[in-house]
């Protein structure tokens, strides 16, 4: 990846570097012995060699490499000193007293840690207060190496173009009577399957079932029956005095005679 140079105010070349912060923190917090970091000049990236697991020859290539530079952790003694200076701020007197007594003696480190597991939102502080102790010493050893952090660049996948839709058919037009032609069928066949239905329906019920079935179906047959006279009745033209028959001359007559 190519890095830009930039003529600090002493005179020395600065270089831009894409930092992985998370990385570098974890490479100057990691004082053990047995652990080697290195940043890559180029990348920004952070390469921890293991002795014991890493092979010795690629260990001593990446230690001769110039676009690998050693990082160089926080002391154990400097850590410490932050446990310290971290416990006065603590407002709750009984987690500032086991706090200190925590760090008195070999395990410091470990007891301190165990002891703010119990409390969330203290250990969170407390991460937030040695992440800018880190920081702190990470930019001065970055300035230190004329080393200029920048933004990484960010990855984003490419997403394939989605294929267009294939065009719709144009609507044709069909004519009112064929379209009756073809609804009819369609109808009949509805009905048919409507009537099947009933018929299964009709062979799982019980007895008692089976009569309230057979009532609501009489029910609705007669109901279709009055709507099909009533149509009928309405829609034909009354009948004369003659037509109507003696029955109805006598009835049309005690009217008369009742509104007299």
């Amino acid at each position: 990846m190519p890095t830009t140079e930039n003529a600090s105010a002493g005179g020395t070349a600065v270089r831009d570097i894409p930092i992985d912060w998370e990385a570098l923190e974890d490479a100057f917090e990691n004082n053990a012995p047995e652990v080697h970091s290195y940043l890559h000049l180029g990348t920004g990236d952070v390469l921890r060699v293991v002795d014991g697991v890493a092979d010795p020859q690629m260990h001593a290539r990446i230690a001769a490499d110039p676009n690998y530079l050693r990082i160089d952790p926080v002391s154990s003694r400097e850590q410490y000193r932050w446990m310290e200076r971290y416990i006065p701020m603590v407002e709750d007197m009984d987690l500032q007293a086991k706090l200190s007594q925590a760090i008195d003696g070999k395990g410091a480190f470990r007891r301190f840690k165990d002891v703010l597991m119990s409390y969330g939102p203290e250990r969170e502080r407390w991460f937030a207060f040695r992440s800018e102790r880190l920081r702190i010493f990470m930019e001065a050893w970055l300035n230190a190496h004329a080393l200029n952090p920048v933004a990484r660049p960010l990855w984003v996948p490419e997403v394939p173009a989605r294929p267009e839709p294939p065009a719709a058919a144009p609507a044709v037009e069909v004519p009112a009577r064929e379209r009756e032609e073809v609804r009819e069928p369609r109808r009949g066949r509805s009905v048919e399957s409507l009537r099947k239905n009933l018929r299964d329906i009709a062979e799982a019920l019980g007895p008692r079932d089976l009569d309230t079935l057979t009532a609501f179906a009489e029910f609705l047959k007669a109901r279709r029956a009055a709507r099909s006279f009533a149509h009928h009745y309405a829609d034909a033209p009354a009948p004369s005095d003659e037509e109507a028959g003696p029955a109805s001359q006598e009835i049309a007559s005690e009217s008369r005679s009742d509104t007299a």
